[in-house]
Formats: structure tokens, C-alpha cells, sequence
């Protein structure tokens, strides 16, 4: 744990950042964290996050990025860098959203159990299943 969140800070997105969004995003070891798994060009990223500025946020310890947070149409978006995984990141960030989007919900890939565990730890609970087919 980062000294109970101490030294995390959550601050709004910059253009200086979308790469580094970028870099999660498409890291192959989240693959099965996001819904929607298309491959993201350094254009793309740029288009999606100048529409979304005033909805996405970085984590930074120190200065340094160790993840994002978004809700977008009511939706949280979030990933951590893997060198910072275990240490309270995810939990801070969705502590700090839920102060700006209180009504943020989470769509969650039934397969992917660290984040589940992540909504369950800071109260969210299972309201819906969604289905769909799924390509073999």
C-alpha cells in the first residue's frame, strides 16, 4: 500500500498524458480488462480523449503516472501500470471519481475478477447481467 494514498494524487488529464493512457489501454496483459478490445492508433487516442477531457483523470505518485480513471456516459474506465498493481491505486482512484460521479456504475467482464474484487471492496454490488455471444 502506498502509504495509505499519501503520496497518490488525482488530477485532471493533459495532452501530456494521452500516451500514457494509450500505453495501458492497449497493454496486451489487459487484454481481457476492457470491454472493447480494438486497437487503438496514437490518432484515435488523441480524438477519443480531447472529447473526453473533463472526464478522465491520472493517478500520479510523486509525479509519476501509475494510472487513469474516467467515467464516461456513466461508465468508469480505469487501469493501473503493472509495477503499481496490489499497492491501493485502483481503489484510490475509484474513492476519488465516485466524490466527482457519484452515480458512476462499472461494466465488468465477468472473466476479469481484480476488478470485480476492486467494486465489491469499495462497496459497488452486481445489479445486471449482460449477455452476448461470444466468437470461438
Amino acid at each position: 500500500m502506498l502509504s495509505e494514498h499519501r503520496e497518490l494524487e488525482l488530477v485532471p488529464i493533459s495532452e501530456d498524458f494521452f500516451e500514457f493512457v494509450r500505453r495501458l489501454r492497449t497493454d496486451p496483459r489487459n487484454a481481457d480488462s476492457f470491454i472493447n478490445n480494438t486497437e487503438i492508433t496514437l490518432q484515435n487516442q488523441i480524438d477519443y480523449m480531447e472529447q473526453h477531457l473533463k472526464e478522465y483523470f491520472i493517478c500520479l505518485n510523486q509525479q509519476t503516472p501509475v494510472g487513469f480513471i474516467g467515467v464516461v456516459q456513466g461508465d468508469i474506465r480505469l487501469a493501473v501500470d503493472h509495477d503499481f498493481r496490489n499497492r491501493g491505486v485502483a481503489t484510490f482512484m475509484v474513492d476519488e471519481i465516485l466524490k466527482l460521479f457519484p452515480e458512476a456504475t462499472a461494466k465488468i467482464r465477468t472473466t476479469n475478477v481484480a476488478s470485480i474484487a476492486l467494486f465489491e471492496s469499495v462497496g459497488f454490488k452486481r445489479q445486471f447481467y449482460i449477455y452476448g455471444k461470444v466468437e470461438k
